[in-house]
């Protein structure tokens, strides 16, 4: 449900897995109901497919169950006993109080691979406790260090401006299931995995973490800027900003030679990057008067070809016409039950030899019910329609 787990079984979906997405009878998925903004339907009635469910639900089949009902368990059960891979994102103990835990499903199916998305993992002391992606991206310090330094205006704390912590969980727990597969295939057993959403997020801190660890100082925000590379910036042109990120000395050099400032590479207090991080205020000060006399179309067609990298800082509709994006084929079109197609962003994994296929959009909440009970349980007609009179699908 929501994103995490979604995200994970998108990504299984689209390198060829047949995702069965279990949701509740007559609302689904939460994220169902998440808008703006809305899929238009092909035959004029009112739209209910939002924007978020679309942007984690494509190529699976929805099959709607009540997890309340005594035939709901008894079909997800099934499900299960035939199923590689069981992804869930329950409160800890939620699925094993229905008879749905790990425990117990592998004992009809022990190479079954279960994985447990949750906020906080299954144990610690805050365990039970609900978790959302912006908790994790407070309590981690991803927060920290993401927007304007201290003194700028608009100093604080940031969230990021997507989920963060959502998505990166669900990549984790996609490699833990490759992994947990391949396992599998040497042992014939399948295995629980635990992914949480505050473990993950920490993790994802990477050099802010280190920072944090090598010197006991915690990491500060610095804004647009780069804390640990000069200059890795906005810099102003004369008609607007774009940006400059400098890895290496020799990238500096030629920066300096291409506005006309060839000798400050060979200052002391520039010539190498912890020179410049030290210096980059005055740096900056430097730079941004060579910078500002000319327009930003000009440096971006001048930096990038002299190898120094520069780019636009794009609206959202603008990366989307990036002729590089669009090259690489960064929109799909997919078939839709309900609006005949719906756009979506491409899987970016390119395989020389087992490429990406896409089944279709996000399904329709209860879609393929009927046609994973007859065809994946081998429930006849009469039984689908009893389900359907108890309210257990």
């Amino acid at each position: 449900r929501v994103l995490a787990g979604p995200w994970c079984t998108q990504l299984l979906a689209d390198l060829g897995a047949d995702v069965l997405k279990v949701e509740r009878p007559g609302t689904g998925d939460d994220t169902r109901q998440w808008g703006p903004h809305w899929l238009e339907n092909v035959d004029g009635s009112a739209p209910t497919e939002s924007s978020y469910h679309l942007a984690a639900n494509r190529g699976k089949r929805s099959v709607t169950v009540d997890l309340s009902s005594p035939d709901g368990l008894a079909i997800v059960r099934k499900l299960a006993a035939r199923a590689d891979v069981l992804v869930e994102n329950f409160k800890v103990g939620g699925l094993a109080a229905k008879g749905l835990g790990y425990h117990d499903l592998k004992k009809a199916n022990p190479g079954l691979i279960y994985a447990s998305i949750t906020g906080f993992g299954q144990t610690g002391p805050r365990a039970s406790e609900p978790g959302y992606d912006y908790l994790a991206q407070a309590m981690s310090g991803l927060m920290s260090v993401t927007g304007p330094a201290d003194g700028e205006p608009g100093a604080g704390p940031t969230r990021v401006g997507v989920a963060m912590s959502d998505l990166s969980t669900g990549m984790y727990t996609t490699v833990a299931i490759l992994a947990a597969l391949h396992s599998r295939h040497e042992t014939g057993v399948g295995q629980n995995i635990d992914v949480a959403l505050l473990d993950t997020q920490t993790a994802m801190l990477a050099n802010q973490a280190s920072s944090f660890l090598v010197s006991g100082k915690s990491p500060t925000r610095s804004g647009a800027w780069h804390p640990s590379l000069a200059p890795y910036q906005p810099f102003e042109a004369s008609d607007g900003t774009f940006i400059i990120a400098i890895g290496n000395d020799a990238q500096f050099a030629t920066l300096c030679r291409l506005i006309d400032l060839a000798g400050l590479s060979q200052n002391e207090l520039y010539s190498t990057n912890p020179a410049r991080v030290v210096n980059r205020v005055s740096l900056a000060g430097l730079l941004g008067p060579a910078i500002q006399r000319k327009t930003k179309a000009h440096w971006l067609e001048a930096m990038p070809a002299a190898g120094v990298p520069a780019a636009a800082v794009n609206s959202v509709a603008e990366a989307f016409a990036e002729p590089q994006l669009v090259h690489r084929g960064g929109r799909i079109d997919l078939p839709h039950a309900s609006a005949g197609t719906a756009p979506g962003v491409a899987n970016p994994i390119k395989l020389s030899e087992t490429p990406v296929r896409y089944r279709g959009s996000a399904p329709l909440l209860g879609q393929h019910t009927d046609e994973v009970l007859a065809d994946v349980l081998g429930y006849s007609e009469e039984e689908i329609r009893g389900f359907r009179a108890s309210g257990a699908i």
